[in-house]
């Protein structure tokens, strides 16, 4: 056990707090997810980008087929509330998401050829998003 106080309050866990968290599915719950932007960098700060994320959104909401019962874009993070997917769970909807936008930011900066100019998310296109998001069933 682990006890942690944080001004003056006292809290026991009985698992490390930074262990993985346990994903609920198969239950038909709505899922709010929480993803981050690599070390919280503002990538999806411009229109263009979060138009970017968006075509990606829906090419996955079609592909897998859920629905999208809610959603906001922050420069970055973003939230989601989806139902769980007709195939496959979240988690392979949020690898498939994550996948698509950073692969759409590599063939627009492959057609343009410039190396730095009018690069969609520059230097960190190979890197747009933190490993992990948050699930929580509703």
């Amino acid at each position: 056990m682990r006890a942690i106080t944080v001004a003056g309050s006292f809290r026991i866990y009985s698992t490390p707090m930074w262990s993985k968290p346990k994903r609920y599915y198969g239950a038909g719950h709505l899922h709010f997810i929480t993803c981050s932007c690599c070390r919280r960098q503002p990538l999806l700060g411009s229109a263009r980008r979060r138009d970017l994320f968006l075509t990606a959104l829906e090419q996955v909401r079609r592909r897998y087929r859920f629905v999208v019962v809610g959603y906001v874009v922050m420069p970055e993070h973003i939230h989601l509330l989806v139902s769980e997917p007709e195939e496959k769970n979240p988690s392979t909807v949020m690898q498939a998401l994550k996948l698509g936008l950073r692969d759409a930011s590599w063939s627009r900066e492959k057609r343009k050829r410039q190396p730095s100019q009018g690069r969609l998310f520059g230097d960190a296109a190979r890197h747009i998003w933190q490993k992990r998001f948050y699930d929580f069933n509703v």
